[in-house]
């Protein structure tokens, strides 16, 4: 038997229609930041780089839907191909990406809001790239010169589904201190968790993430009362599958290493209704009545199979296969690289609504309910 436990957010609406969903002290999403690095590939190039001949990994990389990513790979060593790196390097490369892009993003997100460096009362950072002590808010902090007094969080670990979870933590903090501005910033190395051994378990990820960042800033009250409304969480534990994405240690590499199992796009379609309907229940809606849809680029299986399951149309997930062509899998933050293309896009009407939906180890689907 499966079990599954939804919680829902301690501010969520019951009904958005007898509570009024553009009161002042509902959360707005007032800017959204995005940064990846400078060097980009497309998958043949990948598979050119490391030589790589396995018809069937091969396969992988070239019908994954993704045309091209951004990756910091290791230089070249005498024979052509990139180098093996240990641990140590790659740890070392995820706190210098997440630093950059996680500085950009910000930066760019405080732009689109109207905002200064100053105003940030709350940082939240989201990764599952590597791990640092300072955390990645610290290190931020002193990169940006935000106010050292600036509350914090740092959510590490929690994989692909984790940036609802921030999103969550932060939209509190915005809820509890009026037109103070709080900010999260996703910031995902991912070609700093790549083992490159040759077999298909490391092939499914490495065909798949593609590293960047993204930010969005929030406030609540009259300051900023510009952008959608956050009108409440859901989370869905699917505990019967909750190895079938992790990361652990590999002895044989000597490095931590990421792993899908191959019934991931199964077991998350299988549960998106659940997820969903949790959502929608509490504020006394119908998936006929969501305008927008904006789901994690996990892959293409899984995104076809939560299409499948909410019976969703391919103009519903455009900005999520989108996202997956020219990025790939961006893991916690790929969700807002879909939602600053329905901004950008400018379809979204006022009084509409979207559901942010996001899928990761546990396995866990996370899920949002915004009103533009």
């Amino acid at each position: 038997m499966t079990y599954t436990t939804l919680l829902p957010h301690p501010g969520a609406l019951t009904d958005p229609r007898q509570d009024d969903p553009h009161r002042a002290d509902l959360p707005r999403i007032a800017g959204v930041g995005l940064a990846v690095p400078p060097t980009s590939y497309t998958q043949q190039e990948v598979l050119d780089a490391f030589g790589i001949e396995d018809p069937r990994i091969r396969s992988l990389f070239l019908n994954s839907a993704i045309d091209r990513r951004h990756l910091t790979l290791p230089p070249a060593g005498p024979h052509g191909r990139p180098v093996p790196e240990e641990q140590g390097a790659l740890l070392a490369k995820h706190k210098a990406q997440g630093i950059q892009m996680g500085a950009e993003a910000v930066l760019g997100c405080l732009a689109e809001a109207g905002a200064a460096i100053a105003d940030i009362g709350y940082l939240c950072c989201v990764t599952s790239t590597g791990f640092l002590t300072p955390g990645l808010s610290a290190l931020l902090i002193k990169e940006l010169g935000i106010d050292p007094r600036c509350a914090r969080l740092d959510v590490v670990g929690m994989g692909c589904n984790a940036g609802l979870n921030g999103l969550n933590a932060t939209s509190g903090w915005a809820a509890a201190n009026p037109d103070r501005l709080a900010v999260m910033v996703c910031a995902e190395s991912c070609s700093a968790a790549y083992v490159f051994d040759g077999t298909m378990r490391t092939s499914v990820v490495n065909s798949l993430f593609g590293d960047g960042a993204a930010a969005v800033a929030m406030t609540a009250g009259q300051a900023r009362a510009t952008g959608p409304r956050l009108l409440g969480f859901s989370s869905c534990l699917i505990t019967d599958a909750i190895d079938a994405m992790r990361y652990d240690w590999d002895s044989d590499q000597a490095r931590f290493s990421f792993a899908l199992e191959p019934d991931v796009p199964y077991v998350v379609g299988a549960h998106a209704e659940r997820a969903v309907d949790g959502l929608l229940d509490r504020a006394g809606l119908r998936r006929s009545e969501i305008a927008h849809w904006l789901v994690h680029a996990g892959g293409k299986k899984v995104v076809d199979s939560v299409g499948v399951n909410l019976g969703l149309t391919r103009y519903d997930l455009r900005h999520t296969t989108g996202v997956l062509r020219d990025y790939g899998n961006l893991s916690s933050g790929s969700f807002l690289f879909s939602f600053e293309r329905l901004l950008r896009e400018g379809v979204a009407r006022p009084g509409e609504y979207g559901v942010l939906m996001t899928m990761g180890p546990g396995s866990t689907i996370e899920t949002a309910l915004v009103r533009f």
